[in-house]
């Protein structure tokens, strides 16, 4: 694949980067990549590249306010940061790309905002939803886990992490762990947004996610206003695209097919 086209988005709120990977096809899905609550456009690493090769769609990933090299936010960062990400900030982002179709791939955090922004915005542009290891609920096992987070971070994850966001990996860590360990975090939830949602969904969970139980993926499938189709990992904790990549490349291909032979099929048949 040639390297992506990279720049800066000007936002109300600021400047975002991007990376803009693969052809431009107009009878395609823009794939509109969705990071973790620690991730950035970097560390996305090869998986836009793989997945424009194995789809055939143009992948655009961006580093939301306060990550990688975007601008920072002031901290802490309010409790309704998803919220506002889904509902303003996103479609901010595709009006500034001049996206058409797309599908949404959030990991983590960003399967959040996929959610909120599938199930609170009248979007027309997004035709499916890829929700990789999805929260709709705080879990005990969360708070667990992002406390071990905290604890890391003191103990070298800082460093690692700077090599990815620079000057933002305070801002960037502090604001997703102080958020998530905040008390008023605990009753945090967006199953609101989940019956409002209209297309189809794919949920990528590992059976071994440190950071969310099945009780994610039952809430979507059983309160979700579209059809979901889920794929299970054995041997994957958190982060489907790093620990089973081929798994995960292939059920994305395969959902992305689905979707537009869904849209070829309904044009032939208004045609």
């Amino acid at each position: 694949m040639p390297e992506p086209s990279t720049g800066f988005l000007d936002l109300p709120g600021g400047r975002v980067e991007y990376a803009d990977h693969g052809a431009r096809h107009d009878d395609a899905p823009v794939l509109v990549l969705l990071h973790e609550g620690l991730g950035c456009v970097a560390l996305w690493k090869d998986f836009p590249s793989v997945l424009a090769a194995a789809t055939g769609c143009r992948v655009f990933a961006y580093s939301r306010l306060g990550y990688g090299a975007s601008d920072p936010v002031p901290l802490p960062r309010p409790l309704t940061y998803m919220h506002d990400e889904g509902l303003h900030v996103l479609p901010a982002v595709l009006d500034a790309v001049g996206v058409g179709r797309c599908v949404l791939v959030g990991h983590s955090d960003g399967a959040s905002i996929a959610i909120v922004h599938a199930g609170g915005v009248s979007d027309a542009r997004v035709r499916g939803l890829v929700l990789m290891a999805p929260h709709v609920f705080n879990e005990t096992l969360s708070v667990s886990s992002i406390e071990k987070a905290r604890d890391a971070y003191d103990r070298g994850l800082r460093e690692k992490l700077a090599r990815y966001h620079g000057d933002n990996v305070d801002c960037a860590f502090r604001g997703w762990n102080d958020a998530w360990l905040d008390p008023g975090f605990l009753d945090w939830n967006i199953e609101e947004f989940l019956p409002g949602i209209d297309v189809q969904a794919l949920v990528i969970q590992g059976r071994d996610d440190e950071y969310g139980t099945l009780a994610q993926v039952e809430a979507i499938e059983q309160q979700s206003g579209g059809k979901v189709a889920t794929c299970l990992l054995d041997h994957c904790g958190h982060s489907p695209h790093r620990d089973q990549l081929n798994a995960t490349r292939d059920a994305i291909a395969a959902f992305v097919a689905s979707v537009d032979a869904r849209r070829k099929s309904t044009c032939a048949s208004d045609g």
